[in-house]
């Protein structure tokens, strides 16, 4: 068994069983057995589907990078060929099986966008990194059918080009609503997915139906329009992309929408009406930590990559570093509207790294007064030689083409 691909190079050899010979069980009775296994391991929900995906769906895939929506995900670009289909990654594949664990919250996840203050953070980000948590159950789960049955499996946790969506869908845990996630009857919008791949025959469940119906709560809530029709979406507009996937400047244009919200974006999950049947979730080490509910942004501001990596540890967050984090909250404190966050913008003037001093200028251009704002380039003006962060300078109207 392996947990991913990440190249063309042969998977390495699986390893020993510890049993005898395998079940000898039917394409039902494995089905029925993994269901429960998986089930006892800790996930909310499992379903079963072909290795196969339809054309359409790698159709889809195709024109939206095509398009370019994809942004700077280049790996999404560099495996296109694997991702259109499980069976294409993998061709020894015969089933999917498909894991989803329930992550929704407590309290409401918008409540502090009206908290200008404090900092916003995904849902999924506030506990425990979920990559850390499914991936234990799936070594349990993994271990266990290979064990038992002695056939070769791959599991991942968006690790490998694999559609988790569609084929979640498929395998009847929900459909792909007209924001693109999956929208389950008993759990809405809040669930992770994982998906393993075996060479087993297993029985395949039915495909979920389209509950959508009329409504459009979700493209209505994005902030940034970043639905240009229903099940399509522009990665480049949404905040989830640029606050986690696009390195550097935020394009002008995006950051006001961006509010408070400094790691992705849940406006468009949460309105969704379907979560009036969703419960919080189980598994406690998804439960969001309090210290992450509504940091503030003053807080937040000052963190070195020390302070950020024992703030964040263990989380989602981690990943995306110190740099691009502060740039994030550097925008944040621009659109608060609150001058008192200046003493704690203006160091990040003189920050290390230039698309926080970039995102820097713009929210003190916002905040201070013209004439505070005319200080603080005269004091940073003649030691900067980053071409980013001079136009924003230029942009703030400081600096001329010429130069100060």
């Amino acid at each position: 068994m392996a947990t991913s691909i990440s190249d063309r190079r042969p998977p390495a050899p699986p390893p020993p069983r510890r049993k005898g010979p395998p079940l000898d069980l039917d394409p039902a009775g494995w089905t029925a057995a993994i269901r429960a296994r998986a089930r006892e391991i800790g996930f909310d929900a499992v379903g079963f589907a072909p290795a196969r995906l339809p054309p359409a769906t790698g159709e889809a895939l195709d024109r939206f990078v095509e398009l370019g929506r994809h942004g700077d995900m280049r790996w999404i670009e560099d495996r296109i060929d694997w991702r259109r289909s499980p069976d294409a990654l993998w061709p020894e594949a015969r089933s999917a099986i498909v894991l989803a664990q329930n992550y929704g919250p407590a309290t409401d996840p918008l409540a502090n966008l009206s908290c200008p203050e404090t900092g916003s953070l995904s849902v999924y980000a506030r506990g425990d990194d979920y990559h850390e948590v499914i991936k234990a159950k799936l070594r349990r789960l993994a271990r266990w059918l290979w064990d038992e049955s002695a056939v070769e499996l791959k599991f991942f946790v968006d690790t490998a080009p694999v559609m988790e969506k569609p084929l979640a869908a498929l395998a009847g845990l929900g459909w792909q609503g007209r924001h693109t996630n999956l929208v389950s009857r008993d759990f809405g919008s809040w669930t992770f997915l994982a998906v393993m791949l075996t060479g087993l025959d297993l029985v395949h469940d039915r495909p979920h139906g389209d509950r959508c119906g009329s409504c459009h709560a979700c493209l209505d809530a994005c902030p940034t329009d970043a639905f240009p029709a229903p099940y399509e979406l522009d990665a480049r507009r949404c905040i989830s992309y640029l606050t986690i996937e696009l390195d550097g400047p935020v394009p002008a244009e995006l950051r006001a929408a961006m509010g408070n919200r400094i790691y992705g974006c849940d406006d468009c999950l949460a309105v969704c009406p379907w979560n009036k049947f969703a419960r919080g979730a189980a598994e406690m080490k998804l439960a969001g930590r309090e210290a992450l509910t509504a940091p503030a942004l003053a807080d937040l501001a000052g963190l070195d990559d020390g302070a950020f990596r024992t703030m964040f540890a263990k989380t989602a967050v981690k990943r995306i570093g110190r740099d691009r984090f502060v740039r994030n909250v550097a925008i944040a404190i621009g659109n608060s509207g609150r001058p008192d966050l200046v003493p704690a913008l203006r160091p990040l003037l003189a920050d290390g790294a230039a698309q926080v001093r970039a995102m820097a200028v713009w929210a003190a251009s916002r905040l201070m007064s013209p004439a505070e704002f005319a200080g603080a380039a005269a004091g940073r003006l003649p030691g900067e030689t980053d071409p980013v962060v001079l136009s924003e300078w230029r942009a703030a109207g400081v600096l001329s083409e010429e130069g100060p």
